[in-house]
């Protein structure tokens, strides 16, 4: 089953190849940034599920680049590796931001679980949050899976409100495939990846009486919702 996709930025060449290796073999798609600085840039610009960071880094240090990425995003998951395991250390990577903290050298089965563990309970917080949302000019509950505009409502079958949902959540970035399989199909083999795409013909359709609403295929990646301005 395809995994997360995870931001590694971690200073040291051959410990961040082999661990960002290491990650790929256990079903985890790997973006390696080698600095604080390019790290930022690469969340900026990419969509992540959990952030892996090293502390003491040249031009940012993780603390740092996790306030940055906490600025942009509050909820995406991070754990600090450092090689120091002073209690006050570990108090600042918590202030900053961070949901755990490995000293190196560490074991990396548990990196694995810790990673398991907290992206199991992110990907549960995703569907808590049953707020009503605005997507154009159509209202969308997810609670209820009415999605309605101009006083017409409509009700979406379970998988079309979770698709739905998902999509608002990344909207104006893309939902990654696997995301989308895992979390709602909870399998990623070809029959669930056409299911999956019928289900987004389905939402296109419910979506085109407002035209500024797109779902646009990003080829071999996933799908990205925009509000297009008219």
């Amino acid at each position: 089953m395809s995994k997360a996709r995870l931001l590694l930025v971690e200073d040291e060449e051959n410990f961040g190849s082999v661990l960002k290796n290491y990650l790929e073999l256990s079903g985890y798609f790997v973006d390696l940034a080698q600095d604080g600085n390019v790290g930022v840039a690469k969340f900026k610009g990419g969509q992540y599920d959990l952030c892996i960071l090293d502390v003491m880094m040249p031009f940012k240090d993780g603390f740092t680049v996790a306030k940055e990425i906490r600025s942009k995003n509050k909820q995406v998951p991070i754990i600090f590796l450092t090689a120091k395991g002073e209690k006050e250390d570990q108090l600042k990577g918590y202030r900053s931001g961070g949901d755990d903290y490995l000293t190196k050298p560490f074991d990396t089965e548990v990196l694995l679980l810790k990673l398991d563990r907290i992206l199991e309970r992110s990907t549960s917080d995703v569907f808590s949050e049953m707020e009503p949302l605005s997507i154009g000019q159509f209202t969308f509950d997810p609670e209820t899976r009415i999605l309605s505009i101009n006083s017409q409502e409509d009700k979406l079958s379970p998988k079309e409100g979770k698709l739905l949902h998902l999509l608002c959540k990344y909207k104006n970035s893309t939902l990654p495939r696997s995301v989308a399989l895992t979390q709602i199909w909870n399998n990623d083999d070809y029959f669930a990846t056409r299911s999956m795409d019928v289900y987004i013909a389905k939402l296109r359709k419910k979506l085109k009486p407002d035209p500024s609403i797109e779902i646009e295929n990003i080829h071999s990646h996933g799908y990205t919702l925009k509000i297009l301005e008219r």
